[in-house]
């Protein structure tokens, strides 16, 4: 499979350029260039279904006028397409100057040089189209293995990022990523009920060594038992009890629990139209008793192959690991240099946008939650009345991201220390703060897996963003419980 790379715009020429033609019209200006090629490979019940690439291409031109910040992008890569552009910004900075909320000056754009590639073994040139077809045709066969999985597919995802940022006051910083990610997916039936189990691998940054056929097929033997292993399990239980949420659930509610709230924009209002408010104030950080001592939240954009792991964000911030939650307590907020001005609180390097013609807003990066002390077997030994849940497949929280409600795959109850029945539909409902309060015991490395999303949605116009976060299991006590429809 070839890469598709082509050859990025000469910007500190174009810079060059663009200040001889405006002058001393503004006070600072960057240009950011953004290419983003995706290829999508889909084999579905043992044949090909799909597969298709998407090549985005062009720059964001952004100024600084009296204080006020404003965007214009382009696809034409011209330096007369940029000088438009360019021209454009600046309008719109001074008409939206006399009315702005907050005085930005350089400083919310520092100066950052520097170029980061992602770590990876196998560039997308290493493996032909044929090879990764037939690779995931052979792990879709292998997923319906039986007359009751009625479909199956897996899916290949590879992503390719370049992005190279210029401005007045000295910043050029490149910014290259590889993403590899497979999704398998096994649906069953029997008697008009369906159960569906499905493993996504490969959420982090890395090449096409993420292609490993062997590991395939052994992980959809597994996927595929347990759908079938559902349609004879009993509906989860509707009660209290504890729960064990294993990586591919904490993700989840990581993410809208603890990520969206802390989000600095959200708590100033920026995006109370559209993705909705937060429950934290700007008062609660160092205040705010979030969890039990033993969360420890991290913003991690360093992170070893993690999904948003980079050296600077697309403001010029250079990223560096953070604690968000220390010991329970809410000390920083993911929010960039303009949400901090604005607020006076602590922030990150989380300034990030998702494509060349979209301005970057309050974005998480890599929201990590630190690793403790207990194995799995630890956790499941000092449960006496638990379950364990795995995989997320629906997910409800309101617009403060207070209350929530989720669904999983699959679930096992716990009795005295032990794990004893599979059950089916299982669910959890709590409220944010309580339920973190309620983590009583946290897995290890040895239970922590690299995970993420592709397309974490935010902003108007909408900014799917890739997201990652690494986990352990997590232990948490007296959540209520309760089974699903089918």
């Amino acid at each position: 499979m070839p890469s598709h790379r082509h050859q990025a715009p000469n910007l500190k020429s174009m810079l060059k350029q663009i200040q001889t033609a405006v002058g001393h019209s503004c006070e600072w200006i960057g240009l950011r260039y953004t290419s983003d090629d995706t290829r999508t490979i889909v084999a579905k019940n043992g044949k090909y279904d799909y597969s298709g690439e998407m090549l985005l291409a062009g720059i964001m031109v952004e100024v600084m006028f009296d204080g006020q910040i404003a965007y214009s992008a382009t696809a034409d890569l011209s330096s007369a397409g940029i000088l438009r552009a360019t021209e454009s910004a600046i309008k719109w900075a001074k008409l939206a100057a006399p009315f702005r909320i907050f005085n930005f000056t350089v400083e919310q754009r520092p100066k950052a040089v520097g170029h980061y590639i992602s770590p990876h073994l196998k560039g997308l040139d290493k493996l032909s189209y044929k090879e990764i077809l037939d690779t995931l045709i052979q792990t879709s066969e292998r997923l319906k293995c039986a007359d009751e999985i009625i479909y199956s597919h897996a899916y290949s995802q590879l992503a390719q990022r370049q992005m190279h940022f210029v401005s007045t006051n000295g910043s050029d910083f490149q910014t290259e990523i590889l993403i590899g990610m497979t999704d398998l997916q096994a649906t069953a039936m029997r008697a008009g009920e369906s159960q569906t189990r499905t493993h996504i691998d490969g959420l982090k940054q890395q090449g096409l060594e993420s292609m490993e056929r062997e590991k395939f097929l052994h992980i959809a033997e597994r996927v595929s038992c347990e759908a079938l292993e559902l349609l004879s399990a009993p509906n989860c239980p509707s009660d209290t009890r504890d729960l064990l949420i294993m990586p591919d659930q904490t993700v989840l509610q990581l993410h809208e629990s603890i990520g969206h709230p802390l989000e600095l924009d959200r708590i100033l209002g920026d995006e109370r139209n559209y993705a909705g408010h937060s429950h934290v104030k700007l008062s609660d950080f160092g205040k705010l008793q979030y969890g039990s001592k033993l969360l420890n939240v991290t913003y991690g954009p360093t992170h070893p192959n993690a999904l948003a792991s980079f050296q600077f964000d697309d403001g010029g911030a250079e990223a560096t690991k953070e604690y968000l939650i220390k010991d329970g307590l809410l000390v920083r907020a993911i929010g960039g240099a303009e949400s901090q001005a604005r607020a006076k609180v602590p922030g990150v390097a989380c300034f990030r946008s998702s494509l060349w013609n979209r301005a970057p807003i309050d974005r998480m990066g890599n929201i990590n939650l630190e690793a403790g002390d207990s194995s799995l077997a630890e956790m499941v030994k000092a449960t006496q009345k638990g379950i364990i849940m795995r995989t997320n497949r629906s997910w409800s929280i309101d617009d403060y991201r207070r209350k929530f409600q989720f669904g999983c795959e699959y679930a096992q109850l716990i009795e005295d220390g032990r794990i004893t029945t599979t059950v089916k539909n299982p669910n959890y409902r709590g409220i944010s703060v309580p339920f973190w309060n309620s983590l009583k015991m946290v897995g290890n490395q040895s239970t922590v897996e690299a995970l993420g999303t592709f397309g974490c949605g935010k902003g108007e116009p909408n900014q799917g963003i890739y997201v990652g976060h690494v986990v352990p299991a997590c232990l948490l006590e007296n959540v209520e419980v309760f089974g699903g429809g089918k």
